[in-house]
């Protein structure tokens, strides 16, 4: 860290900062067992969209190629700020070592970013699927799958890569208190007593060239399969078209609404609070909505389960069979 001069005299600059959190110190136990609950069930649900992705041949489709890698983004997701902020909770140690809380910024820019292009990818993924059927084969193999995922991870990482070599280059050196859950962009560059006019203007042009174009292609998407499944002329078709995509939809939504929420109100002081809230929607909810919204509103994620379980099932029947003939 730089070397400061406050009043005359030279200072340090922290070597830690303190995050705030939700400012809440009676329910801390309660804190923790909520997000410690929503954590496990985020991992453990997709973790299991990657193993049943991985291992189940129905499932070897673009669509669910396109499933096993989001809900991969998504525990790697959830691991950038949750085991801080529940290790907070139980030890009451919010301190957090500024290269520790630089690294967690770019973790989580990174993954968010990249969840961008995957949902664009994904909403393409249906467009070709409902309004070029005949083609779908063709514009969806393998290669072009594999292609568009490392595609979306490049992206993710080019901004927020910039972003965080400009926010290592600031000092620190007054107050050292976070007000929030984690390192985010804004709450840090607050804190340096540099000026930051450089570091925004660069946050601002990354925002308008990264973010902008995975969500028009997200809701191009859309709008076109909407008015494709409109102009289908049997009510069961209808149903069966939208079903397909429905899941994502909400999954889309919720991303996006708390996004912008978050990062369009203004930054004061009244409404830090509020944006914490919707903060939690797209940092903790969307990763754990994912697995719930996949798994129960779609049929062949079901039926894999099923299969799965029947497997096991079988597996252990057999190994009893053994055991009795030795």
């Amino acid at each position: 860290m730089h070397l400061i001069n406050l009043e005359g005299g030279n200072q340090s600059a922290p070597v830690a900062f303190i995050l705030l959190d939700f400012n809440t110190e009676d329910l801390q136990i309660l804190l923790f067992i909520l997000f410690l609950a929503v954590y496990f069930v985020t991992m453990a649900g997709n973790i299991l969209i990657v193993i049943l992705v991985a291992f189940d041949p129905h499932l070897h489709t673009p669509m669910y190629f396109f499933l096993g890698n989001l809900s991969c983004l998504e525990t790697c997701y959830s691991s950038a700020t949750l085991p801080r902020m529940l290790f907070g909770f139980l030890s009451g140690d919010r301190t957090i070592s500024v290269p520790v809380c630089l690294a967690q910024l770019y973790l989580f820019g990174f993954f968010a970013s990249t969840e961008c292009y995957f949902l664009a990818v994904m909403s393409y993924d249906r467009y070709l699927a409902i309004c070029k059927p005949l083609h779908y084969a063709m514009l969806m193999n393998g290669r072009i799958c594999i292609l568009l995922i490392a595609v979306s991870w490049i992206c993710g990482s080019l901004g927020i890569s910039v972003l965080i070599f400009l926010v290592s280059q600031l000092t620190f050196c007054g107050p050292n208190k976070i007000n929030h859950f984690f390192c985010d962009f804004t709450p840090v560059v607050m804190l340096s007593c540099n000026d930051t006019h450089l570091v925004e203007m660069a946050a601002f042009i990354i925002s308008c060239i990264g973010t902008p174009p995975p969500l028009m292609i997200t809701l191009t998407s859309y709008v076109c399969i909407i008015n494709s499944i409109l102009k289908i002329p049997s009510t069961t078709g209808k149903q069966k078209a939208f079903s397909t995509c429905s899941s994502h939809l909400t999954v889309v939504s919720c991303f996006y609404g708390s996004l912008m929420i978050v990062y369009i109100l203004p930054d004061i002081s009244s409404l830090s609070e509020v944006k914490k809230l919707f903060s939690v929607l797209y940092t903790l909810l969307t990763p754990l909505m994912n697995p719930l919204i996949y798994s129960l509103r779609n049929k062949e994620v079901k039926e894999a389960v099923s299969r799965s379980f029947r497997k096991l099932h079988r597996l252990k029947i057999q190994k009893r069979k053994s055991k009795r003939k030795l």
